[in-house]
């Protein structure tokens, strides 16, 4: 992800959630190139065209999904596996071995995504969400699976 970028992922992140990211949490991340991962996907237009994004906390060996957004009209194409999966693999490569993130309970297209990968359900944050209020199931990538994730990729 560029700076240049930010225009557009706030346009997916703006139709994506009921509480998105503001420009300045976008920009505070580029602050931290040591702990942050910024990555996009873009499109076959002539002009750089971001379709998707994904933001990661690299701390320590553990690798922690922030954010991660397809436009809608690139749903369901294979661009959040291909996402998650090149955050994983740059993750891998400065030392990670196991990730985790936060999804809402109701999310089952974000669940089945993770499910698929190998992350598991480990617990629940109640009230984790604001708008509405909702929990967050805490899903988990373990050192075994994260390695064999990255090594069949």
């Amino acid at each position: 992800m560029k700076k240049e970028d930010i225009d557009q992922v706030l346009a997916i992140e703006q139709t994506s959630f009921t509480m998105p990211w503001s420009r300045n949490l976008f920009l505070s991340e580029f602050r931290s190139p040591s702990v942050s991962m910024l990555m996009v996907a873009t499109g076959d237009a002539p002009v750089r065209s971001v379709v998707g994004y994904i933001v990661c906390w690299l701390v320590a060996d553990e690798v922690h999904i922030l954010n991660l957004a397809v436009d809608r009209p690139y749903r369901r194409l294979g661009i959040a596996k291909s996402l998650v999966l090149a955050a994983l693999k740059r993750a891998h490569q400065k030392g990670a071995k196991c990730a985790f993130l936060e999804v809402r309970s109701s999310n089952t297209a974000a669940k089945k995504l993770y499910s698929d990968l190998g992350f598991t359900g480990t617990s629940v944050r109640r009230d984790y969400y604001d708008e509405p209020t909702e929990d967050a199931l805490v899903m988990t990538l373990g050192e075994g699976a994260f390695e064999s994730l990255i090594r069949d990729a």
